[in-house]
């Protein structure tokens, strides 16, 4: 597939969001950019929910990371089953009854403003950077197989990405994106199916033969309980996945802002439940796609992907989908479900910045109703600025497996969320508002330095996804220390 096929491609997708935002964005004001004025159907929701939770990043890297961990990444699925029910009727009834438009605002009305900006400032940091390794994952696919040949350079790439993302949201803001979301979910589980089928029918495997393999045998270990040092043991996996859905779904504005959307609070929880569902079944297919990828690789001889000198396992799907020879349909169907999945969650992640930004920090709602609209669309320009800065920064400083780096972040930052509205929900303490930040960037520190102790220290323990339940706990005792009597 030659790279003008692949603009024209992207370009045609790209007409289809536009007309999409036309439609939603029709006199939309700033209750339509945040909460798209409650009027989301509650299946909609779910239904583009899956392609924000999965983005880019499960798209290309869960599939990529198959072969350095097998299926262990199922042990973190289940345990986000568990942590999206705790969501459903633990969290979305506070958010509910107290009406928000950013979930931080509880911490407000519970603990004061400083907590309040600090719970928003962690959001602020975690949603940059998970945005950014998303958008990075994307950028970094275009620039090998487009516009490297063009000899155009890596930022021109970002910047062009995080304009396209921009044109569309603008206007409509979250209803714009309930709407899409649901569009580029559908692509996205198109293209996984498309590529399943044809890279069978290549090896000649019907589906119940590559089900019933040796080789896919070789890669399905899902649930490793032997040595509980590892990184990848069960209990820590599952542990830490439930409370990575809990504090990157429940605690995140970007994901709560979709559910807000709902009519009511009813309907949320039947979005939340039914997405949670099928997630777990579609995140094991693109473990199966993963496996299918590598064992295609080795039998047809086709190395993995080199890029800056190094080996890139997120490139094996691309590479695989649009240089192999699995014909023109697989190809297409790839780069559609490669931008959807990357859309769904840097158009809502942009979105979800501005909102937090305009509600939290500038206090849109106390100005004057005249500059409010403007306010709003400064703010939408800086944080598409801001995004470009750190993707290009990504470019020098990733090494690893864009997934592993996802969830490595999500440990530091989102731990002072979980331990502040663990507080708030189970205690009926007050607190000496003025010294949360400290409480939450001494827990923030404390795991970073836990975090980069060597094994050998330890008796060959290695730190894992348990980490964030840890600098929750932290959060949570330091909250304890400065209770008021």
């Amino acid at each position: 597939m030659q790279p003008i096929h692949i603009l024209l491609l992207i370009a045609a997708y790209f007409g289809i969001l536009l007309l999409i935002s036309y439609l939603t964005g029709k006199n939309a004001g700033n209750d339509t950019f945040f909460k798209a004025n409650r009027q989301s159907p509650w299946y909609v929701v779910a239904f583009g929910m899956i392609g924000a939770s999965l983005s880019g990043v499960t798209f290309i890297s869960v599939p990529g990371w198959v072969e350095a961990s097998q299926f262990s990444y199922m042990q973190v699925v289940l345990g986000y089953l568990i942590g999206y029910f705790v969501i459903a009727y633990l969290l979305m009834p506070i958010y509910y009854r107290l009406n928000v438009t950013s979930i931080y605002q509880y911490l407000e009305q519970r603990f004061g403003t400083v907590s309040y900006k600090t719970g928003a400032f962690f959001f602020f940091i975690s949603r940059v950077l998970g945005a950014s390794f998303r958008l990075y994952l994307v950028a970094i696919v275009l620039q090998h197989y487009i516009f490297n040949q063009w000899n155009i350079p890596f930022e021109i790439t970002v910047i062009l990405s995080i304009i396209l993302i921009w044109i569309y949201t603008f206007r409509g803001g979250i209803k714009t994106i309930v709407w899409t979301d649901t569009l580029q979910t559908l692509f996205m589980l198109l293209a996984v199916g498309m590529a399943i089928y044809y890279i069978n029918d290549k090896i000649g495997w019907t589906l119940s033969e590559f089900m019933a393999s040796d080789e896919l045998n070789t890669y399905q270990k899902s649930f490793f309980f032997d040595d509980f040092l590892s990184k990848n043991h069960f209990f820590k996996s599952f542990i830490g996945g439930m409370f990575i859905a809990i504090c990157m779904t429940g605690l995140d504005q970007d994901m709560m802002q979709k559910n807000l959307t709902c009519r009511n609070l009813k309907e949320a929880q039947k979005n939340m439940i039914s997405f949670s569902l099928v997630l777990v079944i579609v995140n094991f297919v693109f473990l199966l796609l993963g496996a299918l990828l590598f064992i295609y690789a080795e039998k047809f001889n086709i190395a993995i992907p080199v890029m800056d000198g190094k080996t890139k396992t997120d490139l094996l799907f691309p590479e695989i989908a649009i240089q192999g020879e699995l014909g023109i349909v697989l190809a297409i169907s790839f780069i559609l479900g490669l931008i959807a999945a990357a859309y769904s969650s840097a158009d809502s992640a942009l979105t979800s910045l501005t909102t937090s930004f305009c509600i939290d920090f500038l206090k849109i709602e106390k100005r004057d109703s005249k500059d409010q609209t403007k306010v709003r669309k400064y703010t939408h320009v800086g944080m598409s600025i801001l995004l470009i800065l750190v993707i290009i920064l990504f470019k020098h400083v990733l090494t690893e497996n864009v997934i592993s780096n996802l969830l490595t972040v999500a440990t530091y930052t989102y731990g002072p969320l979980l331990g502040l509205f663990a507080f708030g929900i189970f205690t009926k303490y007050t607190i000496y508002d003025q010294y949360t930040w400290l409480v939450a960037l001494s827990a923030v520190l404390i795991i970073i330095g836990i975090s980069n102790i060597p094994k050998e220290f330890i008796g060959g323990y290695q730190m894992g996804y348990e980490l964030l339940p840890l600098n929750g706990l932290l959060t949570f005792i330091g909250l304890i220390l400065i209770r008021r009597k």
